[in-house]
């Protein structure tokens, strides 16, 4: 069945049209409304399991040194080859992204 999302919401009889901010307020400040927060203080990332992670303890990454065909721009300190310098100021080279 479709719905009318257009159409004016009918209010219950028992709720009064015209009803003043501070009844509501009193009413509400009677019935005092607490959260509760069902978690522990030992509770951290660490305690869940994502589905597909790598669930080693170490992992072992080559790191490369920058070629001599290579720079590290220095406004993203991305590193890039040598095609895509863009312009050096005292050194500090700088690639066609961040120029662009």
């Amino acid at each position: 069945m479709a719905t009318d999302y257009d159409e004016p919401r009918v209010k219950p009889e028992d709720m009064p049209a015209n009803e003043s901010l501070e009844a509501i307020q009193a009413q509400r400040s009677s019935t005092t409304q607490t959260s509760v927060i069902d978690a522990e203080d030992t509770d951290t990332a660490e305690g869940f399991d994502l589905p597909g992670a790598i669930l080693e303890d170490e992992l072992t990454v080559t790191v490369v040194p920058v070629q001599e065909d290579e720079f590290t721009c220095m406004s993203c300190f991305l590193v890039h080859h040598r095609t895509q310098l863009a312009r050096e100021v005292n050194g500090d080279k700088y690639c066609a992204e961040c120029e662009g």
